[in-house]
C-alpha cells in the first residue's frame, strides 16, 4: 500500500509591496471550497467592511482531512487584516493545526512592518504585505506568512496565459507565485479573487473554487 502523507507541514507553508495603488472594486464578501486532491476539505470565508481604499478583512478558514472516516488534520485560521490608503496597515491571526495554537501579530510603521510570531519579532520592510491571497496588488512585492509569521522567499509573476480558473471561468488576470510556494491565483476584471491552486510539499494539490 502506498505510505500516508502528512498534510500537515504543506498547509501551514501555503497557507502567501506597496506604496499606494489605485483601490480595488471589492465585494462584500468571498467564499471558497476548498479541495485538496480533488476532495473537499473546508471551506475558507472573507468579508470586507469600510472602503475598497482602506478595508477591513475578516477571515475564517476551516479544513478536516480524513483517511477512510478517520480525521487526521484539523485547521482552523480566524485573521482581521486592515489597510489603509491602499496600503498594509495591520494583521492579527490566531491559527490550530491539530491542537497546536500559533498567533501573528503584524504592523505597519513609517519606517517597518514589524511582526511578532511566539516569542519572535521580525522587523521588515514597509512595503511588505501578508499573502492573503484576495488583493492582487501586493503579490509583487515581499510577503509575510499570515500563519507564522515568517517572511516568504518566493517570486510574484503576472502572467498573460492560462487564464481559465480551474472550475472552468474565464479569468481576467493570473499571478503565478513561485519559490518555496507554488501558488497560482486568478481575480476577475475588478481585481476579485476568483480561485487558487497550490502544490503543496507533499506532492498534493489545493484547489479554491468560489461558492
Amino acid at each position: 500500500p502506498r505510505p500516508v502523507r502528512s498534510p500537515r507541514r504543506s498547509f501551514l507553508a501555503a497557507g502567501l509591496a506597496l506604496t499606494a495603488t489605485p483601490a480595488l472594486a471589492l465585494p462584500r464578501s468571498l467564499a471558497f471550497s476548498v479541495e485538496r486532491d480533488g476532495v473537499k476539505i473546508g471551506e475558507h470565508r472573507m468579508s470586507f467592511s469600510g472602503d475598497d481604499a482602506s478595508p477591513t478583512v475578516t477571515t475564517e478558514v476551516e479544513m478536516l482531512v480524513k483517511i477512510g472516516a478517520v480525521p487526521i488534520y484539523r485547521y482552523r485560521h480566524q485573521a482581521t487584516e486592515r489597510w489603509r490608503g491602499g496600503r498594509f496597515a495591520s494583521l492579527s491571526t490566531i491559527t490550530d493545526a491539530n491542537g497546536r495554537r500559533r498567533t501573528v501579530e503584524a504592523v505597519r510603521e513609517a519606517d517597518a512592518v514589524n511582526i511578532a510570531y511566539g516569542k519572535k519579532r521580525i522587523t521588515a520592510a514597509p512595503t511588505t504585505a501578508p499573502l492573503t491571497h484576495w488583493n492582487p496588488q501586493a503579490l509583487s512585492g515581499p510577503l509575510f506568512n499570515p500563519q507564522e509569521g515568517k517572511l516568504l522567499s518566493v517570486t510574484g509573476r503576472r502572467r498573460q496565459d492560462s487564464l481559465i480558473t480551474p472550475d472552468g471561468r474565464r479569468a481576467a488576470v493570473l499571478w503565478s507565485l513561485r519559490g518555496e510556494a507554488e501558488i497560482d491565483d486568478w481575480y476577475d476584471a475588478d481585481g476579485a479573487w476568483l480561485a487558487l491552486r497550490g502544490k503543496l510539499k507533499d506532492g498534493s494539490v489545493m484547489i479554491y473554487r468560489r461558492i
